[in-house]
């Protein structure tokens, strides 16, 4: 009668315990940088009101790149810089998260009543219909970004 394990045995278990750690680290980690992301996300949705309130009642002239009113102030310690484009499209630069996304960029693009990005001046007087982050221009890995924010 034979008690206990063999060495075979409790080497197998280790290796089964390593690979299930391994797999749940690289998850958390994964975690973390999209929790981080958030709070990039959160501070370019201040510029959806004004850019909003601008193509819905600005007449025929719109306020051109960088001068949309929510450029300034943006306070996280996430974001190296946000920015916005002619047609109201929200770019934010990314830093201090993970080497894999610091220096990368996510944007926020308003949609017409089409679904199709909104223009200046031809969408100006028109309420914009929804908006797109992590679309075109947005050079973050899907993988690190909140799923509401994955080009939908």
């Amino acid at each position: 009668m034979q008690r206990g394990f063999t060495l075979i045995e409790v080497l197998i278990v280790v290796v089964v315990i390593a690979v299930l750690a391994a797999i749940a680290l690289a998850s958390v980690q994964d975690y973390t940088v999209r929790s981080k992301m958030s709070e990039a996300i959160l501070a370019m949705s201040a510029c959806r009101t004004s850019v909003s309130e601008i193509y819905q009642g600005a007449g025929s002239t719109a306020p051109g790149a960088n001068n949309w009113g929510c450029e300034a102030g943006v306070r996280s310690k996430y974001v190296s810089k946000l920015e916005t484009d002619d047609n109201g499209a929200v770019i934010v630069t990314i830093t201090g998260v993970s080497t894999a996304v610091d220096g990368s960029v996510i944007t926020l693009v308003p949609l017409n009543s089409a679904g199709v990005p909104a223009t200046v001046p031809g969408d100006l007087g028109t309420a914009v219909r929804t908006w797109v982050c992590g679309g075109t221009g947005t050079t973050t890995s899907n993988r690190y970004l909140p799923g509401t924010c994955r080009g939908n």
